[in-house]
């Protein structure tokens, strides 16, 4: 029921997608989606919720803890831009419609974003951390990089989706080379703090 839900939301917007197209396209009754869900915006949060714990749980699995930190963040941003290129669908609920809608999803779609922040902080502050413990960076200026990063990843999903050419895996190669540059530059003193 979900994933049609996802496709329905998707390819028609919350407001103009109906609870019938939605058990329509899910192959039951429309009471069996009351039933289950209560609303329209009983799925629409239902998607919300089931589509920030996928993106959480491949951000998740994409780190293998015995792989080196820089290899880590790589294969994170890899992750995410290959979710958003693979499920086309759940990043437009997610992100663009999700989004759009205010209240009462508002608080729903700030909590899945947190999660999802919460993930690619975890990622670039591994990645800036050397195996004897000291820091490339530090720690607040890591999480100022995650933040960077997920704006960034964030921004260049839709640049992805419209630039085929380009892969998940050569976009994160690409992300990673400049931010990587620049926190060199900034360890090596070439950029002083102010």
């Amino acid at each position: 029921m979900i994933d049609a839900a996802v496709q329905v939301f998707s390819r028609s917007g919350y407001h103009t997608s109906s609870v019938e197209e939605i058990a329509e396209a899910a192959g039951i009754s429309k009471p069996m989606v009351y039933i289950y869900l209560g609303s329209k915006e009983g799925v629409f949060t239902a998607c919300i919720h089931r589509e920030a714990d996928r993106l959480v749980r491949a951000l998740r699995e994409a780190v293998r803890p015995y792989d080196p930190p820089e290899l880590g963040l790589w294969q994170g941003l890899g992750t995410f831009f290959r979710f958003v290129a693979d499920n086309r669908d759940s990043w437009k609920v997610l992100y663009q419609q999700a989004r759009t809608q205010g209240e009462p999803f508002s608080k729903e779609i700030a909590e899945a974003r947190r999660r999802v922040m919460d993930e690619i902080t975890a990622l670039v502050v591994a990645g800036t951390e050397l195996p004897g413990g000291e820091r490339i960076i530090a720690q607040r200026d890591a999480e100022i990089l995650a933040r960077m990063a997920a704006g960034a990843a964030d921004a260049l999903t839709e640049w992805l989706l419209e630039n085929p050419e380009e892969t998940p895996e050569s976009l994160s190669e690409r992300v990673m080379n400049l931010a990587l540059a620049g926190v060199e530059r900034f360890h090596t003193g070439d950029i002083q703090q102010p």
